[in-house]
């Protein structure tokens, strides 16, 4: 009798603990919704506002005060020599970095995998210590170390150097998460067969970190374009693209900052595409072959 008159008890507790479960459930997601919601305008918000300025005919950056549709912004950037010289400066010290960098990055990341040393743990803190440094010590040390002890005035090189004093040590995180996942016994059979060194590293773990190189070089690269205070403290008498934007910004801004900045999103976007239909394909043709 005791057992049927606490059944429906029971029921009913459960009932109301389903009930509050969905309703907390319901309640979370909704916030979730929200949350996710305030986060996307706040993170595309600017953007569309950017990319709206860069085709108003407006002579200051505006979608309030609309003057008509214009691609005047655009071709205006390529009759404005400076801003030309400096996307070519741009260019040119992120070819630099990338060369640097690369070699540099894959060195530690090789000689902390391969080293087995109780001294990997300060190797390591060593190599990695640039990125935590302020941009604006790595610029003016860089110039003034390169001046003191060899005699170069700042410009292009020693902001290239600059950057890649930090720019090497992503390179060096990226090569050590691709190293770590490596089959070592692929170089122990190697020199099994009489391999050398070189040899086993450039058939055998050059060909393994060769997507990792072109995701650092993609990494330098967009790291030495972008970067301002280690390349503004470093580069001297000369610029580079956002230099001389941001030496702009003192005078007013224009829209034609805001067409840069479509260009730069649409060859941004245009490389994401490519890169997605490659993998695209390249999985497409492993599946195939399997």
């Amino acid at each position: 009798m005791s057992a049927t008159l606490g059944q429906p008890a029971a029921l009913d507790t459960a009932t109301t603990r389903a009930a509050a479960g969905s309703y907390s459930g319901g309640l979370g997601e909704a916030l979730i919704k929200v949350y996710l919601g305030i986060f996307f305008v706040v993170l595309f918000a600017p953007i569309v506002i950017m990319v709206a300025a860069a085709f108003n005919a407006y002579p200051s950056p505006s979608i309030t005060i609309w003057q008509g549709f214009t691609l005047k912004w655009f071709a205006a950037i390529f009759h404005d020599a400076r801003m030309m010289t400096g996307l070519m400066n741009s260019l040119l010290v992120a070819a630099g970095v990338i060369v640097i960098a690369i070699p540099l990055g894959l060195a530690g990341a090789l000689l902390l995998t391969r080293l087995e040393s109780r001294a990997n743990g300060i190797l390591y803190t060593v190599l990695v210590a640039p990125i935590m440094i302020p941009g604006i010590v790595l610029g003016c040390t860089s110039m003034i170390f390169w001046r003191d002890a060899f005699g170069v005035d700042a410009g292009l090189f020693t902001a290239m150097m600059a950057q890649a004093s930090f720019i090497a040590s992503y390179c060096l995180l990226l090569f050590m998460a691709r190293l770590a996942r490596q089959d070592r016994s692929l170089d122990e059979a190697a020199a099994d067969l009489g391999a050398t060194p070189f040899f086993t590293f450039r058939r055998v773990t050059l060909p393994f970190l060769a997507p990792t190189i072109g995701t650092a070089s993609v990494l330098a690269f967009l790291q030495s374009i972008e970067n301002f205070p280690t390349t503004f403290f470093s580069i001297g008498p000369d610029y580079t693209l956002v230099t001389e934007i941001a030496s702009r910004m003192r005078f007013g801004l224009s829209p034609m900052i805001n067409a840069i900045g479509v260009i730069f999103i649409a060859v941004t976007i245009a490389a994401s595409l490519v890169w997605a239909s490659g993998r695209i394909r390249a999985e497409r043709r492993g599946r195939t072959a399997a």
